[in-house]
């Protein structure tokens, strides 16, 4: 399988990881497709396309025809990728979603292309922070937001493995390797990146390195915080989300909405089976125009915002 690219510095965009899985998984099935919606650029599919190309429908700018193209290929006996911009796909196309893939089972892969704020400076109409909220809230749904290549491209295998529905949150803005003792991916359960018991840090995508950087910097003040890569949002790994709260206070950081994403799924755990203080850091709605790096410093999304949130919540002081 070919190796991500670098960008700069050691990070990662992950559209090269998705890709180059998914070329991967068509040269030995043929039941492998891709569909967009005039995307082949962004998707970075045009080898892909170069490659397979009686294997890639482009249905144009026409998301809910795309969903509904893939639920078709679906129902033929193939497997789909379907691929887009994760606002647009999300949005336009909620009932298709709803519908033709979630209701129906049928077996579409839908892949949210510069998810988050990675469109920084086009404004709300192109910020994807509301699609985990949104689809976290429709049944027999899988959501995964993968945290770096290597998780990027065992959520491809493992999304085209599963048979049912799964939506796949690609992050377009760099990220460094996640260093893991165990590279053991699997749909439902989390990872723990670090071990402590004074707070517990449950992130998922580009947050996760973020919270490990947030971990070191509180270790060296000595606060031990356990750290959770929650990669799936739903199912939620209910029994990870109880380990945390044994810690006495919990963290959440996700590149969208806390409101019924990630931290609302920890919190909607947390309040009916193991109370505890908690902090959700993500994005409070609609964004000004700006960078993605200023969008993510402005509204807390590094690893002093977590840093910080975690002492809040201990009572703790960064000078004391």
């Amino acid at each position: 399988m070919a190796a991500a690219t670098i960008p700069a510095e050691g990070m990662f965009d992950c559209r090269d990881a998705y890709v180059a899985a998914v070329e991967a998984l068509a040269a030995n099935d043929g039941r492998i497709v891709a569909v967009v919606n005039d995307s082949v650029g962004s998707s970075k599919l045009g080898k892909f396309r170069d490659r397979f190309p009686e294997r890639l429908v482009n249905v144009g700018i026409a998301e809910q025809n795309m969903v509904g193209v893939g639920a078709g290929l679906a129902n033929g006996g193939k497997i789909p990728f379907v691929s887009g911009a994760g606002c647009f796909l999300t949005a336009r196309a909620m009932e298709q979603i709803k519908v033709d893939c979630a209701y129906s089972q049928a077996n579409v892969k839908l892949c949210g292309i510069s998810s988050g704020v990675a469109y920084g400076e086009l404004g709300a109409t192109h910020h994807s922070i509301e699609d985990i909220a949104w689809l976290r809230a429709i049944d027999k749904l899988t959501v995964i937001v993968p945290s770096d290549p290597w998780e990027t491209t065992e959520a491809i295998k493992a999304a085209a493995a599963c048979d049912g529905p799964v939506y796949i949150r690609i992050s377009r803005m760099p990220v460094p390797a996640i260093e893991r003792k165990k590279q053991v991916f699997s749909i439902g359960k989390a990872e723990t990146l670090r071990d402590g018991n004074d707070v517990a840090i449950i992130a998922n995508g580009i947050l996760v390195h973020r919270a490990i950087a947030a971990a070191d910097a509180l270790k060296a003040e000595g606060i031990f915080a356990k750290v959770i890569n929650m990669a799936t949002v739903s199912p939620v790994d209910e029994a990870a989300i109880a380990a945390a709260a044994a810690t006495g206070a919990i963290v959440t950081a996700e590149e969208g909405l806390a409101k019924g994403g990630l931290g609302g799924a920890v919190a909607e755990f947390c309040a009916q089976h193991a109370p505890v203080r908690m902090r959700m850091i993500g994005f409070p709605g609609f964004l000004p125009t700006g960078s993605a790096k200023w969008l993510m410093e402005h509204f807390g999304l590094t690893a002093d915002g977590i840093a910080t949130a975690a002492r809040e919540l201990l009572g703790k002081d960064a000078t004391a």
